[in-house]
């Protein structure tokens, strides 16, 4: 009889007055979906962990669904820079009237297969969002917050308009609890500090990004949240920065300084530590092995960078003059930058090249084989040809990925294959081509973070286990 009424209402009968029902509604209260809702049993999400580290794998179920029913899973985040984040995926429930995401497959969407992050890694931002942005944790004290959804149907647009079945909100960190953020400020070296809990000493990270420049906390802050103090190293693009040919300097004593620093703190074991760089930042981690003599580096991991000296004459500034630039500089038929042949082929020019066969220490080489910004794979090649000339390849570890691209960051990170960029020397926001293709690359990231944290432990821990913090 309940159905009955509800059919009726719907055809205009037994209604004292006239409503217009939405055609969301109408195909509501038609499907199977609700008919269950109607004998007061409504899907559900079940999320475990519903708060976690962002490396963190999430299980996610949806019950109580009509048995063997299409069904559309929705994500949706909003960033710090008010540009909105989503993912979908189209499943079946199974004959219980259950999808299993870490089990079960999506046929279609913004990822297919068997993916249990597939909501997390594949999001794109929202079409009717600014588009070419990156997704860059600011603030390390708030979570990433993710709502996912589940919709009745298999639907791809529109979702704003649709009834949503169920929601669940996930809490992604990347700080664990008692993990302490603090400014960092020691002569001329500029930073952030994150340390684990507890009194310490732990082994120690000097983490450095690329020639973007600015201050970018969050990969610092998630290997912190592993157990190892990390100073997040500002060198260019920052208000409290020296100048570029005071911190760019051949002697390198910025980060000398920087090094040493992190090395003396109260909470460091002194000797244990690393060095992380990805893109100008390796350049920077390969120097330093290779040139300061007074520092020695427990290992160091190189993250889709160069072994060319692009700093040798007291700047970073990939180009400083445009039309010079616009010679070696390749376009997309779009117009997209790709800058992978600003410098490859290599040069022979020996100043511009980094002495890697000084190098002493472990040297962990990944990168990814469709990195249109750099030539990091060439690189490596050219770095293991140096190092077995030298003797010392014994000491180097590389791992190339294939469909990969130049930005690899920690595990379900968004693929960024084009973003904008702005171009400080010359005052212009480019488009560049950074590589890539989105499965693949979520692969990469998720099993380059794995090899990175056990690369770490070998070379670092040893005396001083590492207390990982996971769940929250």
């Amino acid at each position: 009889m309940k159905y009955f009424w509800i059919l009726r209402c719907l055809r205009g009968s037994y209604c004292s007055h006239s409503y217009k029902i939405k055609p969301s509604i109408r195909r509501l209260f038609t499907s199977g979906i609700a008919m269950n809702n109607c004998l007061g049993v409504a899907p559900i999400i079940k999320a475990e962990p519903t708060r976690g580290l962002v490396d963190e794998p999430v299980k996610l179920e949806i019950a109580h669904l009509v048995p063997n029913h299409q069904v559309t899973l929705h994500s949706q985040l909003l960033s710090e820079d008010d540009d909105r984040w989503m993912a979908y995926g189209h499943y079946i429930s199974d004959s219980e009237g259950i999808v299993r995401v870490s089990q079960d497959e999506s046929l279609g969407g913004t990822y297919t297969g068997q993916e249990s992050m597939g909501l997390i890694w594949s999001m794109k931002l929202a079409p009717d969002n600014r588009q070419e942005m990156r997704l860059r944790k600011k603030n390390m004290t708030a979570p990433l917050t993710v709502t996912v959804s589940v919709y009745d149907g298999w639907i791809s647009s529109n979702f704003d308009k649709d009834v949503v079945l169920a929601s669940a909100v996930l809490e992604r960190f990347y700080m664990a609890p008692g993990t302490t953020r603090l400014e960092f400020k020691e002569g001329r070296v500029v930073g952030t500090l994150f340390l684990p809990p507890g009194p310490g000493p732990f082994p120690a990270i000097l983490d450095m990004w690329g020639g973007g420049g600015g201050l970018f906390e969050y990969r610092a802050a998630l290997f912190a949240s592993k157990g190892y103090a990390v100073l997040a190293l500002a060198y260019t693009g920052h208000k409290d920065v020296p100048q570029s040919k005071e911190v760019f300097d051949p002697k390198l004593s910025y980060f000398e300084e920087a090094f040493v620093a992190l090395n003396n703190h109260p909470k460091v074991a002194k000797g244990k530590v690393a060095l992380v760089g990805l893109s100008l930042g390796v350049t920077i981690a390969l120097l330093m092995a290779a040139e300061l003599t007074n520092i020695q580096p427990k290992c160091v991991i190189c993250i889709s960078g160069t072994h060319l000296n692009m700093i040798w004459n007291g700047n970073a500034d990939v180009i400083e003059d445009e039309n010079e630039a616009l010679s070696k500089v390749k376009f997309t038929e779009d117009g997209v930058m790709i800058w992978k042949y600003l410098s490859f082929p290599f040069t022979k020019v020996s100043k511009l090249i980094v002495p890697v066969d000084k190098i002493r220490c472990p040297l962990m080489i990944i990168c990814g084989e469709d990195d249109q910004n750099c030539p990091a794979a060439e690189s490596a090649d050219e770095i293991k040809k140096m190092m077995k000339a030298a003797g010392n390849d014994h000491l180097l570890t590389t791992i190339l990925y294939p469909q990969t691209g130049h930005l690899i960051e920690p595990p379900y990170s968004p693929h960024f294959r084009i973003t904008k960029f702005k171009l400080h020397s010359i005052n212009k926001t480019v488009r560049i081509l950074w590589g890539g293709t989105t499965k693949p690359h979520a692969d990469a990231q998720e099993d380059s973070w794995k090899k990175i944290l056990v690369y770490l432990e070998k070379h670092l821990v040893h005396e001083h286990p590492v207390v990982i913090q996971s769940n929250l």
